[in-house]
């Protein structure tokens, strides 16, 4: 079996209403709005609060905390698709802080995470900053020190600091965040390795005090390629040509098919007397490798998409609720990216049909925990951009595709 039926739910028959959608929108603006604490910022949610329970001070990092609701507020005021009340930026040193104390011992060696340490903060301070220079320099050398992080995926490692200097760059234009994006994509290039059963290339991450070889979303070898794919532009052409092959190679000889349908297993190399684990969520299966692999240019890999694209609509809305990494929404944005690379409105309608049964998911959730989700990933908010993005048609996964709101998407 491609994914597992306990993880999922049927889809709501609930046709798509715009004024709905908006209506949401709205709501979750003035909820987060209204729940904000300029000493404790936002209250953790149970669903994310784990170890943090006794906690004063809510959760602070782009993934999980109030670095990602201040940016998604602000992001869905800078899209036309709400008003804010207050400025939030005033208030990141003092998260920052917070979110050094969080991460404890290791704050220093996390520091430049671009989903859990300061990099983030640091990007949204620098696009208002008057003076940004020392801004500019710090996040240089964050940039810098973090090629080597052993962690060679997108929340720890080096692939989410690539992927600051792409929107660095995209904001500013300045060939100093394009030197450090070759050369971040250089190093990445030198720490491949080559899998003989697979006969592809793959890489290992050191996370949480183990070694892994993840091909997934968040964790694993599709969130770097994304990053890779994205900023082509700023690879030299036969260097761009080399990942691209690899890309393909390792997407299509790592897919699982089963009836005309596809998926991924979360980790390339399985240890002995397990089977390969097969989920169907933005952060391990097929909607994050749809995501991921979408402007990736040429057709070799269209029908493998489609394929699990299939997959992900015959698996129906995850009972995790409405979020992005390991929800409804996320793999509702898999269905915009298809929309955007085929032009079918086929995917239009099942990242609308998505949209709906979400909201319902949503509505359950406030009235099971007497409060809403206020967090990027996880949360609310994050489906909120999701519901903006199924009335434009328009998919811009947030922080992935566009930190910077504007015409150039970066």
């Amino acid at each position: 079996m491609l994914f597992d039926p306990a993880r999922h739910e049927p889809l709501r028959a609930i046709a798509w209403d715009a004024d709905a959608a908006r209506a949401s929108i709205q709501h979750v603006v003035a909820d987060a709005e209204s729940r904000f604490d300029p000493v404790h910022f936002w209250p953790a949610h149970p669903r994310d609060r784990a170890a943090d329970a006794q906690a004063t001070v809510g959760l602070t990092p782009l993934y999980h905390g109030a670095c990602g609701a201040a940016w998604a507020l602000h992001y869905l005021q800078d899209v036309g698709a709400a008003t804010l009340q207050r400025d939030y930026i005033p208030f990141l040193d003092a998260a920052r802080s917070h979110n050094q104390a969080w991460l404890g011992e290791v704050a220093e060696e996390a520091a430049a995470s671009y989903m859990m340490g300061d990099t983030p903060f640091l990007l949204m301070q620098w696009a208002r900053a008057n003076d940004p220079q020392e801004l500019e320099d710090r996040l240089a050398q964050l940039i810098t020190g973090n090629r080597d992080h052993p962690s060679r995926e997108l929340m720890w490692g080096s692939p989410g600091t690539l992927l600051a200097a792409l929107f660095l760059h995209g904001r500013s234009c300045d060939a100093r965040w394009a030197e450090l994006f070759v050369q971040t994509a250089a190093k990445l290039w030198s720490q491949l390795l080559w899998s003989e059963e697979f006969q592809c290339h793959y890489w290992t991450q050191d996370l949480y005090g183990r070694q892994s070889t993840y091909l997934d979303g968040v964790h694993g070898f599709v969130a770097t390629a994304f990053v890779l794919i994205k900023g082509r532009h700023l690879l030299a052409p036969q260097d761009w040509q080399a990942w691209e092959r690899c890309i393909e190679q390792t997407m299509a000889r790592t897919a699982t098919e089963q009836g005309g349908l596809a998926n991924w297993r979360a980790q390339l190399i399985t240890a002995a007397g397990e089977k390969p684990r097969l989920l169907m969520q933005f952060c391990h299966g097929a909607p994050g490798f749809v995501i991921c692999l979408a402007e990736l240019p040429g057709p070799a890999l269209d029908a493998l998409l489609l394929r699990a694209g299939e997959a992900i609509w015959a698996a129906g809305p995850l009972t995790k609720g409405a979020n992005l990494c390991h929800g409804t929404g996320g793999n509702g944005y898999a269905f915009l990216k298809l929309y955007q690379r085929t032009g079918d409105a086929l995917w239009l309608q099942r990242a609308r049909a998505f949209a709906m049964h979400g909201l319902a998911q949503s509505a359950a959730e406030r009235a099971q925990h007497g409060q809403g989700q206020y967090s990027l990933w996880t949360g609310d908010l994050g489906f909120a951009i999701y519901l903006w993005d199924c009335l434009t048609g328009e998919p811009r996964f947030p922080t992935l595709d566009v930190f910077f709101a504007g015409p150039s998407g970066r």
